[in-house]
C-alpha cells in the first residue's frame, strides 16, 4: 500500500523527467592528477549561459550555469566560487517528495551554496539548517576548496553523503535515481551503465581527461543494453532513446580542479553550451567568462548556445507526429568535425596558458 501511495505521489508531483548524467573523478584516475566533476545537462530549458556573480557582503563571488532568461541569476545549475568550491546536481526520481507544494528548488540551493560554502562541512550545514521542506529531490555533487569530493542524495528533509575518498574505484556516477531511494524506480539505469562502460578503459589506465566527457560521453551514441556504439555507423537515422546525449541535452560541463598549491584560477570550467554532439568546448575560470558564453544576446541568451541550437535543429528536423524522437546521424557526421576541431583548439590553448 505504501509503495502504491508513493507511486501516485510521484505521478502527481513529477509531470516530466529531465534526465542528466554526471560523475566525480578522483585525481588518482586523471592524466594530470586534477579531480574532475562532470554534468551532462538534460532539461526542458533549451537555452543556458554562464555568468560571473560578484561577491557582496561576506558572500563569495562565483561563476555558474543559468537558464536562458534568468536575468536575476536566481538558479545556479553548475558552478564554481572564488573559494574553490564547485557544485552540480542531477534530479532524482526515486526520492519521493514529501510535498507537491514546494519543488524544483535545486538551483536555488546551489546558488546559496556557491555564495556561502567553502568545504563539504559548510554544504552539510546548509542542508541541515535550510528551512524544511527544502523542495529538492537530487543528487548534489561537490568538490570543495580542499579537493574533497562527495555526492549528497538529498530529499526535502534529509541527505546521505557518499564520499569519493571512500569509493575504491575512485569514481562516482549518478544519473536520475539515488542509491538510497526506492529500488528499481527513477531513471537513468542504462545511461549510468553507458557511462561506466565507456569510462572503463580510461579508469584502468588512470588516464581520464575532461575531453573524454565533453568530446566523448556527451557526444557518443553508445547504448550499453544493445552493446553497440552508433556514433561512427553509416546509419542515417537513429531513435533518440537511452543515449547520454538526448534531444533535451542543453550543456556538458566539466569542472577540472586544481593541484595542491595552485590558485583558484587554475580551476577550469570546460563548458559546452547547447546540444553537445554539434557544439564545442569553451574554457572559463572563476575570473574569466568568455563573451560567447555570456548572456549578451536578446532574451538573456548566449551566442554559443544560440548557434549550437541552430545546428541541433538540423539534427532533429522532423516536427510532425513522433518525428522529434528521430535524429539525423548523417547531419551530425557533417557538423561534428568542425566542432571537435574547435574543442581541440580550446583545450590546447588553455593548457598552454596553464602550462600543463
Amino acid at each position: 500500500m505504501t509503495r502504491f501511495v508513493m507511486l501516485i505521489l510521484s505521478l502527481i508531483c513529477i509531470n516530466i523527467a529531465y534526465p542528466c548524467t554526471s560523475a566525480i573523478v578522483s585525481g588518482k584516475l586523471t592524466r594530470d592528477g586534477r579531480p574532475l566533476m562532470w554534468k551532462h545537462r538534460d532539461t526542458g530549458t533549451e537555452h543556458n549561459f554562464i555568468a560571473r556573480v560578484e561577491p557582496r557582503d561576506s558572500l563569495h563571488g562565483y561563476i555558474a550555469l543559468f537558464n536562458g532568461g534568468d536575468s536575476l541569476l536566481t538558479e545556479a545549475w553548475t558552478g564554481l566560487n572564488d573559494a574553490g568550491f564547485a557544485i552540480m546536481n542531477t534530479a532524482s526520481y526515486n526520492l519521493m517528495p514529501d510535498t507537491c507544494k514546494l519543488a524544483d528548488r535545486e538551483g536555488e540551493i546551489m546558488r546559496i551554496a556557491l555564495e556561502s560554502c567553502r568545504t563539504l562541512a559548510d554544504f552539510e550545514h546548509l542542508l541541515a539548517t535550510h528551512s524544511k521542506p527544502m523542495g529538492v529531490q537530487a543528487n548534489f555533487g561537490v568538490i570543495d576548496c580542499n579537493g574533497e569530493a562527495a555526492y549528497y542524495e538529498t530529499d526535502d528533509h534529509n541527505y546521505t553523503r557518499f564520499l569519493l575518498a571512500d569509493e575504491p574505484s575512485g569514481i562516482l556516477v549518478r544519473t536520475n535515481y539515488s542509491y538510497t531511494g526506492a529500488d528499481g524506480t527513477g531513471y537513468g539505469y542504462i545511461r549510468e551503465k553507458n557511462a561506466r562502460e565507456q569510462l572503463a578503459e580510461a579508469i584502468s589506465a588512470r588516464n581520464i581527461t575532461p575531453e573524454l566527457f565533453t568530446e566523448g560521453l556527451s557526444c557518443n551514441f553508445y547504448n550499453s543494453l544493445l552493446g553497440h556504439d552508433f556514433t561512427e555507423s553509416d546509419e542515417e537515422w537513429l531513435v533518440d532513446q537511452d543515449f547520454i546525449p538526448r534531444r533535451i541535452s542543453s550543456a556538458s560541463i566539466v569542472i577540472e580542479g586544481r593541484k595542491p598549491g595552485e590558485p583558484v584560477d587554475a580551476i577550469t570550467m570546460w563548458t559546452v553550451l547547447g546540444y553537445p554532439p554539434v557544439s564545442h568546448v569553451v574554457a572559463a575560470t572563476v575570473n574569466n567568462v568568455p563573451e560567447e558564453l555570456q548572456p549578451t544576446e536578446e532574451g538573456m541568451r548566449a551566442k554559443a548556445c544560440n548557434e549550437a541550437i541552430e545546428r541541433k535543429n538540423r539534427v532533429f528536423p522532423i516536427s510532425a507526429g513522433n518525428g522529434k524522437h528521430y535524429l539525423s546521424l548523417k547531419t551530425i557526421r557533417e557538423l561534428a568535425p568542425e566542432q571537435r576541431k574547435l574543442s581541440r583548439e580550446a583545450y590546447a590553448k588553455r593548457r598552454s596558458i596553464r602550462k600543463d
